[in-house]
This record gives C-alpha cells, structure tokens and sequence, in this order.
C-alpha cells in the first residue's frame, strides 16, 4: 500500500479522516482518508468489498461511521448532522433507478423540489424541463418510468438529483445494470457535467470511462486507500494488488 496520507486543503469540499466502519466483526472501511477539491472529478476503483460503496454512502449518512470524521460541503457528517442541510448540498444516484412508477418523468422531478424547498408546482415543472433537456429526455416528461428504457430511466433518476442543485454529486455504480449502449447515454450525462464543473465522486468499475473524466483516481483495496492518483497511474501502478485488479478488468 502507498502512503495515501491527505494533505488539507482549504479548497476542499468533501473530507474523510481516519473513517472507520464495521458491520458487526467486519471491519469494512480500516482508517481511510479522502480529500476532494471544489470542481474534482474523483472515480473510486476497486473489486467488490474493498468498501468504495460504503465510504460514498457514508458521506451522506447513509451509513454512520464508528471512528473518524467526515466533512462535506462545510456539514460535519455524523449523529448531529443536519441532514436535511446536508441533503441538500450532495446528490446520490444508484445503480437502481428508484423512480416512483405511479409518477411521470416530470412528477418524479418535481416531487423534492416542492415538497423540500417549497417551490410552487409552475417553477417545480419549469425546473424539471430544463433538466430533462440538459440529459436529453425532455420529450418524454409525460410518460411513466416503466415506457423508459433503462439508461433513460438512469439519466431521470440524474435530472432528480440536479434538480435540487447540489453542490456535489455522488454515483455508486450507475451503470453496472446497463448494457453497453445505454451505459453510453448516461456516460454521457456524467461528462457533460464534469465539463460544466460539478464536484463528482465516482464509484465505477468502467475504466476507461474513469481514465478519460476523473481528474483523481483512488484505487480501493480492502477497506483501505491503497493507491491514489491522476489517471496516468492506471497506466503504471506501483502496487501488486492495483496490477492484478487491472488485468483482470481487461
């Protein structure tokens, strides 16, 4: 394992010092540091368990952490967390679209931003137009999540997300249920936001996708940060266990 020790930064809007987290004897994350910078495109790497979904779940308190700390968008993350603030600032999408099937596309967007921050139901639609137009479903507003493929009911599920304007978006694996073409559709979203600055936290197990977007990748290997770096590191990975991952990803 390299030295991955973080540096502070006062530019960094998400923070993880020493997190600790165990499920019952199972110690799944083992002391990890992560820094992210306002504008950052990190992806996450690593084989199923290494714990790179429970750390993004952690930093929206989704799970709580047993040691460590946690700071995103200036909210200390853990037991007196305002999550309602916290929620606010960080977007989530998974790799389940978990769109309300009784609901229209629109409904589905429309539905945080009124019942949340208050918006009149005109101002909630106006705001699900344009993000639908800014994934490229506007046309399909009206229809239900069932009449939708799965990419476009991914890049639905991102529309919600933005809608609430978060300063930083996390995705866990949202395209692992998608076949090839329509992990291009919403590859593409995820791009377009990355060139139009949004912070991003990737867990993703699509490599070249994460050589090509992040600016930082950190390669996850049991519970620990165990190699970070910019994307040229894929190409020249100073551990045994980061070369073994990659092979076997080819």
């Amino acid at each position: 394992m390299l030295d991955t020790t973080e540096v502070p930064s006062p530019e960094s809007i998400v923070r993880l010092k020493g997190v600790r987290k165990r499920f019952g004897q199972n110690e799944v994350l083992r002391g990890i540091d992560i820094e992210v910078a306002r504008g950052e495109v990190v992806a996450i790497i690593g084989r199923s368990g290494s714990g790179k979904s429970t750390a993004l779940r952690c930093m929206d308190y989704l799970e709580s952490i047993d040691e460590g700390s946690i700071t995103v968008c200036g909210h200390d993350v853990g037991a007196k967390a305002n999550l309602k603030a916290l929620r606010l600032d960080v977007g989530i999408v998974f790799q389940s679209y978990n769109l309300f099937p009784h609901l229209t596309v629109e409904e589905n967007i429309m539905l945080a931003p009124t019942s949340v921050k208050r918006l009149a139901k005109g101002q909630a639609r106006q705001l699900a137009h344009k993000m639908l137009e800014q994934v490229g479903l506007l046309d399909k507003a009206e229809q239900f999540p069932e009449q939708l493929s799965g990419g476009q009911q991914q890049r639905v599920a991102i529309a919600r997300s933005l809608a609430m304007q978060p300063k930083v978006m996390l995705f866990d694996e949202v395209t692992s249920a998608l076949d090839p073409q329509l992990t291009g559709e919403v590859l593409r979203v995820i791009e377009d936001l990355a060139k139009n600055g949004m912070t991003m936290i990737m867990v993703t197990h699509e490599m070249n996708f994460a050589r090509r977007i992040a600016n930082t990748i950190i390669f996850m290997h049991d519970g620990k940060v165990w190699e970070k770096g910019p994307p040229g590191m894929l190409n020249d990975p100073q551990t045994l266990e980061l070369k073994e991952f990659l092979q076997n990803e080819l």
